[in-house]
């Protein structure tokens, strides 16, 4: 019997994964009705040009703009939503979404004024349901090309993450179970501020041993900011951690990446972000990890000082002058 999933988000992240699960069932893909053109274009040609373009859609992912549509009998609904906007789309959905659905955030933020992770925020909105996340080295245009992908699904009751990965898993796209939904978050959304940085050296004229210490040190301060939080640090060796870290960090489809590389350039904020039709969740994250670092006493360095870059406190070239005036103590020290 086939199990449906309906994806509530159509960026490109969201309409790459609604497509990963139309390979195994059918999957409806909810996008905003103010995109209507979307959804046309999505279930006439197949396609997402204004998100997702170069990728042909199957023709079982069937898009809609009616919320109440696309979660009608569904198995699971996937959140795809930038953590700005996620509580009014969720404040919809707790509208239509049957009794003891599964959710699944793929959001890699954190919610400004709240802290709180999106699992978090799935739970206070629609409380109920049980709730997972899914993470991982996941470019979309790659993962839709079908360039081999994993990633990694986190419940905090494994059984049900095993139940429901077999909805995601492909012979290109491989998902793998965790328990540890706190880790799986924390990484994803942690490593969008490592990749600016990264992406800052880079377009200061930064080399590749450089880029390597700032991930490496990068991953030092997102696991201790996230066993803070009690995640477990085994998990920052997996595909949550150190695997999404890479990825984003290194690969010129990052949106955060792009946002650091323009900085280091010498461009403005604004200027970058005006130009982008995706979120980069990193530059909303910065603050909100600060914030819960002081609050359980963790360093930062790196994250402190690209968001001192992002408040216009400081510019790229003092703060990677910061970073690497940093005292280099013990390797497994913080600092």
């Amino acid at each position: 019997m086939s199990r449906t999933v309906a994806v509530i988000g159509a960026g490109s992240w969201g309409t790459c994964f609604a497509s990963v699960c139309a390979r195994n069932n059918p999957a409806a893909l909810w996008v905003r009705p103010e995109e209507a053109d979307v959804a046309d274009e999505v279930n006439v040609a197949h396609t997402n040009t204004t998100y997702l373009p170069d990728a042909e859609l199957p023709p079982r992912l069937m898009a809609t703009t009616d919320m109440a549509d696309a979660v009608a009998g569904v198995d699971c609904v996937v959140i795809a939503i930038p953590s700005r906007w996620i509580r009014g789309v969720l404040r919809e959905l707790r509208e239509h979404i049957e009794p003891g659905v599964p959710i699944v955030s793929l959001v890699k933020g954190l919610e400004a004024g709240t802290n709180l992770r999106m699992t978090e925020v799935v739970a206070d909105e629609i409380p109920g349901h049980p709730v997972g996340a899914l993470s991982g080295p996941n470019l979309a245009g790659e993962v839709a090309l079908g360039i081999a992908s994993a990633s990694v699904l986190a419940f905090a009751d494994i059984e049900r993450a095993r139940d429901l990965h077999t909805l995601f898993n492909t012979a290109r796209f491989r998902v793998y179970v965790n328990h540890d939904v706190v880790g799986v978050e924390a990484g994803g959304a942690l490593k969008n501020v490592i990749a600016i940085a990264t992406g800052m050296s880079d377009g200061a004229g930064g080399g590749d041993n450089t880029r390597a210490a700032i991930i490496t040190r990068g991953l030092a301060e997102i696991t201790r900011v996230s066993v803070a939080m009690g995640a477990e640090a085994p998990t920052f060796a997996g595909l949550a951690g150190v695997g999404d870290l890479v990825a984003t960090c290194t690969s010129t489809q990052s949106r955060n990446h792009f946002v650091g590389e323009g900085l280091g350039r010498g461009r403005r904020l604004d200027e970058i972000l005006a130009e982008m039709t995706q979120v980069a969740e990193g530059v909303t994250t910065a603050p909100v990890v600060l914030e819960i670092a002081a609050e359980h006493g963790v360093a930062v360095p790196i994250i402190s000082a690209i968001n001192a870059v992002l408040e216009n406190d400081m510019s790229p070239s003092e703060a990677l002058g910061s970073i690497m005036r940093l005292d280099a103590g013990h390797e497994l020290e913080p600092g």
